[in-house]
C-alpha cells in the first residue's frame, strides 16, 4: 500500500526518512553528505512524486522506494 508522504505526522516522516537514509548500504557516492541533506534530497523526491512510501501490512514494514520500482 502506498501512503501519502502527506498524511504523516512531521516527526514520524522525519523519522522514517532518517532511518531510511542512515542504512547499511546506503551509497551517497564518494563525498560524505550531511543527515540533514540526505534527509532533505529524500524530502524533495517524495515530493516530486519520484519516490513513494510503501507499507507491508502482511510484514509490517515501511519502505521508501523509487517510482520506477513499483
Amino acid at each position: 500500500m502506498i501512503i501519502p508522504y502527506e498524511q504523516l505526522h512531521p516527526d514520524t516522516l522525519n523519522a522514517l526518512i532518517e532511518e531510511f537514509v542512515s542504512r547499511d548500504g546506503t551509497d551517497y557516492g564518494t563525498s560524505e553528505i550531511s543527515l540533514a541533506a540526505k534527509v532533505e534530497q529524500v524530502r524533495c523526491k517524495l515530493a516530486a512524486g519520484e519516490a513513494v512510501i510503501l507499507f507491508s501490512e502482511s510484514k509490517g514494514l515501511c519502505n521508501i522506494v523509487h517510482k520506477d520500482m513499483l
